[in-house]
């Protein structure tokens, strides 16, 4: 088959590249790279700015792009912002994406119109990006969010892709459960793709290293701040057991380096499930605290392994966590192992890629 990935978060769409790839298929990934990640891809589309020129310039490359991106089998959009641009332009690009190629699916993967709508309703989710138990988080982050998702435009572009596209692929646990009740015939939940490195888990010793990775617009939306209060209140009552490490804002070949000296990560503390993020650290025999409800566990099919110190989204529990491993450093070898073993059951690229594979060729034209 031929496969046309366009657009990149958290390095979701390269992993699955090159999962295909391994299956023998072609493949073309076309993104941005995610920004100041600066993720992996076949063709850099790229906006440097919201100047003008640098928007025509933009225009331009896509416009040059467009004939190229035809006689795939399969498009899939990360997102239905796909683009850098604004919801009104994105559709006809969409529509000409339609016309000149088979089978387009869109992704589930991040911020869109309905993962903002049922973290909105204080009743789906215990606690989200958008409520702890009946009551909503108030910041500025969602503020806008509301704004663009629900009262926008963007609002407008999602429900016109989820209705006309031939499949929607949910990537966490928490997004199929926004999109099930409305889209259930042309739903699947498959787990994020990690391409899976033989390195074995760092020794455990103390002190024990912690990372958390930081980006200073989306700190209070992702808790990470929550969380680096907590630690740092950890390393304040054992200054000799705990050695603290931040990335902020580095583009993600240096952030995995960083990442790789850690014993454990911190990451996503209103989540039920283990992102792109903490999967990648798991991979590498990393401790994960963050998202890891039963709910997650069940949709996976796991019964047995339970990797990840999931925590309540406060600082209290959060900090509480953190100190049982500090002050149970013989457990978390086998939990490094553990979190090993989870990452190739569910996350190895090329499963994934064959769970894709299955769910495209099963849906109709």
């Amino acid at each position: 088959m031929r496969i046309l990935l366009l657009g990149e978060y958290s390095n979701v769409h390269w992993a699955l590249g090159e999962g295909l790839r391994s299956l023998g298929h072609e493949v073309c990934v076309v993104s941005d790279g995610d920004g100041w990640k600066n993720y992996q891809r076949d063709i850099d589309l790229r906006r440097h700015s919201l100047g003008k020129w640098d928007t025509l310039r933009y225009l331009w490359d896509i416009t040059r792009l467009l004939p190229r991106l035809k006689g795939f089998d399969v498009v899939q959009i990360i997102n239905p912002v796909f683009l850098d641009l604004t919801a009104e332009r994105i559709w006809p690009y969409y529509e000409r994406l339609r016309r000149q190629n088979g089978k387009v699916f869109m992704g589930a993967f991040g911020m869109d119109k309905y993962w903002v709508q049922v973290c909105m309703d204080c009743r789906t989710f215990r606690y989200s990006d958008f409520n702890i138990g009946p009551n909503l988080r108030l910041n500025k982050d969602n503020d806008q969010y509301i704004r663009d998702w629900l009262h926008g435009t963007k609002g407008v572009l999602t429900d016109r892709i989820a209705h006309d596209c031939d499949g929607i692929i949910a990537g966490l646990c928490e997004y199929y459960m926004c999109y099930e009740p409305y889209f259930s015939q042309k739903l699947r939940y498959i787990p994020f793709p990690i391409e899976l490195q033989p390195v074995a888990p760092n020794p455990t010793s103390l002190p024990l290293h912690f990372f958390i990775g930081i980006q200073p617009t989306r700190d209070a939306y992702k808790g990470t701040d929550i969380m680096l209060r907590a630690l740092l209140r950890l390393k304040e009552k054992y200054p000799h057991e705990v050695v603290i490490e931040k990335a902020e804002a580095v583009p993600f070949e240096e952030y995995r380096q960083m990442m790789r000296r850690s014993d454990v990560l911190l990451d996503q503390l209103y989540s039920y499930t283990p992102a792109m993020n903490a999967l990648l650290a798991m991979s590498q025999g990393i401790v994960v605290v963050g998202g890891g409800e039963e709910e997650h566990y069940r949709m996976l099919g796991e019964d047995e392994l339970r990797p990840i110190v999931n925590v309540e989204p406060t600082e209290d529990d959060v900090f509480h966590k953190l100190e049982w491993i500090v002050t149970h450093p013989e457990r978390i070898q086998q939990m490094k192992v553990d979190s090993q073993l989870y990452v190739q059951r569910h996350h190895s690229h090329r499963k994934v890629a064959q769970q894709y594979i299955d769910f495209w060729t099963s849906q109709p034209t």
